[in-house]
């Protein structure tokens, strides 16, 4: 066997669970979202947000203050130019790995969610070199949520409540765990995530990497004991039943086949991840794609989350991420539901989305934008 075809063979495994019940998610999709005419699509943009990234190693401090003033720039453009139906600016949640921490950086991205272009969030890369440990994981989660919730006046809280609130995303894609010892070592993580403040986490999909679990297109709580990895593989759909879920809840962006591509005249499927990249480009298509996941609150099909996720300091990819090509995307959508009647676009952050979702779970109806501020609320603006 060829190492091409034990590669591929190896893939193929890690990804069987979710392949096996993907006609099945998909049926069930398609009755669903033919229930309800008129559809509020609420769009949350996951920013794995690494100035410091470059293709040969981390780059200087001069040169990533340099970056992200450019990328403000960028945002503030797009922003402007690119409204929901509510007049809420397009932007990106931008999610600030905890280990390159630098309160100059940190500074620049709270002004840009003052000017409401988008709200921290946590990202963290741990057990890179080796596994980590429970007390070094939240050692880091802490020191990191309490700086920026302080210093920075970022992140969110519930009514009475001091615990700083964050949504999370995990580097290298391995949450609790679930990447085969790599990238993590801390089977207790999502354990630690529930205690240190983390309403929801918005990682996956990860598809075809070995840390995508069964469970697709859906916005669920864990139903496996919380201290043992990976207990997001099984799942408990969130539902309108007014019962609260467990937190954090794992709140997944669209994982469906592109069939566009054919080779010879058959046709070959890809994977559309919800990616903003320049190789998948951005069509009509793709947002019927997106739409087409159903990503919703059981028995709320007009209420449809898509979780978009991107890389916003990828050279090659921030003009359809958050350059000229998002700016005339994310306007065009916007309009051509207003045209037609069929739906309407809400730009939200990852708080919001989940303030939204929280009100579908209590049975809330109506415009989506009345719960932007339900029950998380930006600790910047107490």
């Amino acid at each position: 066997m060829t190492k091409v075809d034990s590669s591929f063979l190896t893939k193929l495994q890690w990804n069987l669970p979710w392949l096996v019940r993907y006609p099945f998610n998909r049926a069930g999709a398609f009755l669903e979202r033919t229930a309800f005419e008129h559809k509020h699509i609420i769009i949350t943009v996951a920013n794995h947000f690494e100035p410091a990234w470059s293709p040969s190693g981390d780059l200087d401090r001069k040169t990533q203050i340099r970056r992200l003033k450019e990328y403000h720039k960028l945002a503030r453009d797009t922003g402007d130019a690119a409204r929901d139906v509510d007049g809420t600016k397009f932007r990106h949640t931008n999610f600030y790995p905890a280990e390159q921490y630098d309160a100059g950086i940190l500074e620049i991205l709270a002004e840009m969610q003052s000017e409401g272009l988008g709200e921290v969030e946590i990202h963290l890369h741990h057990g890179v070199d080796r596994p980590d440990t429970a007390d070094g994981l939240r050692n880091a989660l802490l020191g990191f949520r309490d700086t920026i919730a302080e210093r920075h006046r970022c992140l969110s809280r519930m009514e009475k409540d001091p615990i700083p609130r964050y949504a999370f995303v995990h580097g290298n894609l391995a949450l609790a765990n679930s990447c085969g010892g790599r990238f993590c070592g801390v089977d207790n993580e999502m354990e630690i995530l529930r205690e240190t403040g983390c309403y929801a986490d918005m990682t996956l999909p990860s598809a075809p990497d070995q840390s995508q679990v069964a469970v697709t297109n859906q916005i669920y709580e864990c139903a496996l004991p919380m201290d043992e990895a990976a207990p997001h593989r099984r799942g408990v759909r969130t539902g309108t039943n007014g019962k609260q879920p467990q937190l954090p809840l794992i709140f997944t962006g669209p994982l469906v086949f592109n069939w566009t591509r054919t080779i010879k005249g058959i046709p070959v499927p890809r994977i559309d991840d919800g990616a903003l990249t320049a190789s998948q480009g951005l069509s009509e298509a793709r947002f019927r794609r997106w739409r087409s996941a159903n990503v919703t609150v059981a028995h709320r099909p007009d209420w449809i989350f898509v979780k978009l996720y991107c890389h916003g300091f990828f050279d090659q990819d921030q003009s359809t991420c958050i350059g000229e090509d998002a700016k005339r995307y994310f306007a065009e959508i916007v309009e051509r539901g207003q045209r037609s009647g069929d739906y309407s676009v809400h730009f939200a952050s990852a708080r919001e989305a989940f303030n939204i979702a929280s009100a579908a779970m209590e049975g809330r109806k109506g415009n989506p934008n009345i719960y932007r501020n339900h029950l998380l609320t930006p600790i910047m603006d107490t």
